[in-house]
């Protein structure tokens, strides 16, 4: 799934959040928040896209460990960071992103997205969801 950015979003541009598109879990997720992405200038591709393994040029396993964000200036975000990224920049979510920027939680959160990245495969239940 790939939401390309509408004429009006695209001055609010903020970057690509890449997204392991062969996790239904990760999948499902994008899907149901792609256009409040959207709406904040983000755009949703899946790392297994020809034009993301070009652009960033890193092995396919290491790849796909993590969530990613391509910004617009190029700057490449990984893990847990890219979710403290996006919710920085949505005005609703920001307390999400203040409570977690704190140091104990700091550490919780990155904690809990690592244990859930090496898992997301028994989470979903699926290695790979098939378009509807």
């Amino acid at each position: 799934m790939s939401v390309l950015l509408s004429t009006e979003t695209r001055a609010l541009a903020q970057g690509v959040v890449l997204y392991d598109g062969q996790c239904g879990f990760c999948s499902r997720w994008v899907k149901f928040w792609a256009s409040t992405l959207e709406c904040h200038g983000f755009d949703v591709a899946s790392l297994d896209e020809p034009w993301v393994t070009e652009k960033l040029k890193m092995p396919r396993e290491e790849l796909l460990t993590d969530i990613r964000l391509l910004t617009v200036d190029g700057q490449l975000i990984s893990g847990a960071d890219v979710y403290l990224y996006v919710t920085r920049r949505i005005w609703w979510a920001w307390p999400f992103y203040a409570i977690f920027s704190l140091p104990g939680l700091n550490r919780l959160i990155h904690a809990g997205y690592r244990w859930f990245a090496r898992s997301r495969y028994c989470v979903s239940h699926t290695r790979k969801v098939q378009p509807r």
